[in-house]
């Protein structure tokens, strides 16, 4: 394998060598181009869309004046939320477990076990007041944590429950999947090999697939959390609250959302604003999108808004890299909804002149907040200097320090795989009717892609020409919608094509096989026409400085997420692209009565290739593809994936899978050289 790869390197180097040599250069785009570099045009792209999006909101914002308005925007909005998300699972036994207790001074920790789901075990630790501190029952607070590898263990999460237990508080803190215990991949020594963000985001690929999203197992943990706060005796469950850090505050964004019962809530440095977020640090780890949200209007102001006129703290930071000019418009924008609900007083903001973390003015904030709505004590809490917290070895709730080793456990990947066969029997039956057609529209909606007669003709530039042997070169530039921007090679024979013409895409660009000799010379002199092409996103628009999904996701990984919040597929845009391509090509042969095209794609490509030939297969004579993904459930199947962010397309396991769209082309098409979800071929 890794001698294919050298030789297939070695043989790509010269072709483009043999370019340069003859002085030819295939590049399309001047740089820059409209303003902007080349592989920056999806970023600019998406934001101006989302800017679009912006201003619908705050023109819908405006009109929501009345009580009856408000509660039905709040109705409306959370539907739309948790069904993004997934929905969630039927509530089961917790079977909770306390494994042992560590004292401290004024408080005491219990470390609890318990199952969210049928074997789907959480760590958490409950900080209790010292027994006869304070009169019983407690208000309970919930502590979402943040990204710490050792999750729970965090001194500075830990804190900010032992301030709380030392006023009069339970505070409950749980590890969130893939951090402290709770590795949902172990390798041979029983080690995750990922952690925190890039698993999160690792298990966002399938979950995305499924119409699901991380966030979704994170919010239930943090459901059943709060089950088992109130299943304490030691504790009020009229009078819950929730407070966490980065992280922990995107948990305790959404909980306070779609959890009722959380009375008074306290994120920490998570929220600003989409505008903000697109246009400094770009799109997160998975939970942190959710799926069309900025499409049917919710930006993080409508997570304050959205439990109006419950209490709620913004804790923020000036320096976090969560804009912090965002944090401050989106709490202007509750404020004055909870003023409009004659409510003011219970939204506030703490900004600490300090960077992202839960630090001490965040954490006495927090406890503060709580104090006053859950205990009616408006008090100046103080952290102790000399507060002891727990050592990794007192903390740890699980006998070798991972969940995943305990009998029976299954994991989030377990969880979405049970999902997922379930899925395949209802999509095996369904596609195994002769109406095969009757499923497209279906795959049309899921995957955005509009009818051909719907997308409207290009506008073209002409920007020079290459002389070879036998045929000669046309740079274009074909322009399908405002601020899109498809360099193209026009392969030209000297004789008239007496084949027709090939559309060829390939996910390393278009030169990548267009050197002398290469394959599309091969198949211009057999007799074709070709046209080679870089949809949006490909080749010379292909984004490079993205480095935060590197290197499992791809260097767009975070315009791609951007494209998912505004309910957008690469899929789908780049099948659009090459319908629009395909029917421009078959438009430059005249000499031949059937206008049809052979179509080629290769890598990435290949998925949006299948998606428009089997949606509109009479615009196709011949589908050529290779080293396709073997299918959607092999992501499922294989946790640990290569590259394949871009190729998703939200819930659409629930419909069709690639192999159930290649069937209905029949012998129309050829698959190559298929590779599994990590980007290995597959040996037949």
């Amino acid at each position: 394998m890794k001698k294919q790869r050298k030789w297939g390197l070695i043989v790509v180097l010269l072709l483009i060598t043999s370019d340069l040599l003859y002085g030819q250069d295939l590049s399309v785009l001047p740089k820059p181009f409209e303003g902007i570099p080349p592989p920056d045009m999806m970023n600019r792209y998406l934001i101006n869309l989302a800017d679009q999006f912006r201003q619908q909101w705050q023109s819908d914002y405006e009109k929501r004046k009345t009580p009856e308005e408000i509660t039905a925007y709040q109705k409306r909005l959370k539907s739309l939320f948790i069904d993004a998300l997934g929905g969630f699972p039927k509530r089961t036994p917790l079977n909770p477990r306390v494994v042992g207790v560590v004292k401290r001074d004024g408080f005491l920790v219990e470390k609890v076990l318990f199952e969210s789901q049928p074997h789907h075990y959480v760590t958490a630790a409950l900080f209790l007041p010292e027994p006869g501190r304070f009169s019983e029952p407690y208000p309970g607070v919930l502590v979402p944590c943040g990204h710490s590898r050792t999750g729970k263990e965090s001194a500075a999460y830990q804190r900010v429950c032992a301030l709380l237990a030392l006023n009069g508080m339970a505070a409950l803190i749980f590890d969130p999947i893939d951090q402290g215990e709770r590795g949902q991949l172990l390798n041979e020594k029983g080690v995750p090999p990922i952690w925190g963000t890039k698993s999160h985001t690792m298990l966002g690929v399938g979950s995305i697939l499924l119409g699901r999203n991380t966030a979704r197992f994170e919010i239930f943990d943090g459901m059943r959390a709060i089950d088992y706060l109130q299943s304490r005796p030691e504790v009020n469950p009229d009078q819950i609250g929730c407070t966490g850090n980065s992280g922990g505050g995107t948990q305790t964004s959404y909980l306070m959302v779609v959890d009722e019962r959380i009375k008074a809530a306290a994120p920490s440095c998570y929220i600003t604003s989409f505008d903000r977020l697109l246009k400094t640090i770009g799109c997160q780890d998975a939970e942190q999108n959710i799926y069309g949200q900025l499409a049917f209007g919710m930006d993080h102001a409508d997570y304050l808004m959205m439990r109006a006129p419950k209490p709620t703290l913004i804790l923020c930071a000036t320096e976090d890299f969560f804009d912090i000019s965002g944090t401050w418009d989106s709490f202007r924008y509750a404020k004055r909804l909870y003023s409009r609900m004659g409510f003011a007083e219970r939204i506030d903001l703490l900004e600490n002149d300090d960077s992202h973390g839960y630090q001490l003015l965040q954490r006495q904030g927090a406890a503060r907040w709580m104090a006053r709505w859950l205990l009616n004590q408006n008090i100046p809490i103080t952290e102790p200097p000399d507060l002891k917290v727990l050592r990794l070895e007192e903390i740890q709730c699980t006998p070798q320090g991972q969940v995943m080793l305990l009998d029976g456990a299954r994991s989030v990947y377990d969880l979405n795989l049970e999902y997922e066969m379930e899925l395949y029997q209802k999509r095996k039956e369904l596609w195994s009717s002769p109406e095969r057609e009757q499923l497209l529209d279906p795959v049309r909606a899921l995957a955005g892609i509009r009818r051909l007669a719907e997308l409207p003709k290009p506008q073209l530039k002409d920007m020079g020409k290459i002389t070879r042997e036998g045929y000669w070169i046309e740079k274009l530039i074909l322009i399908p919608q405002k601020g899109i921007y498809l360099p193209a090679l026009k392969f030209v024979p000297e004789k008239k094509p007496s084949r027709g013409v090939a559309l060829y895409l390939h996910e390393n660009g278009k030169h990548t096989d267009a050197g002398l000799g290469g394959p599309i010379e091969q198949l211009v002199k057999s007799g074709y026409m070709v046209l080679a092409v870089d949809p949006r996103g490909s080749g010379e628009t292909k984004q490079d400085g993205q480095d935060y999904g590197q290197p499992s996701f791809g260097s767009d990984s975070q315009d791609v997420y951007a494209a998912y919040v505004l309910g957008c597929s690469y899929v789908g845009m780049r099948a659009e692209d090459i319908l629009v391509c395909a029917r421009f090509a078959a438009e430059q042969i005249s000499n031949l009565q059937e206008k049809k095209v052979r179509l080629v794609a290769i890598g990435n490509l290949a998925v949006p290739a299948l998606h428009a030939a089997a949606l509109e297969p009479d615009l196709f004579e011949k589908i050529h593809l290779k080293r396709m993904l073997l299918s959607w459930s092999n992501i499922i199947h294989l946790p640990m994936t290569h590259n394949q962010l871009i190729n998703t397309v939200h819930g659409a396991l629930k419909t069709y899978d690639l192999p159930d769209l290649a069937i209905t082309l029949g012998n129309k098409v050829v698959i190559e050289q298929s590779v599994d979800a990590m980007g290995n071929v597959i040996r037949n």
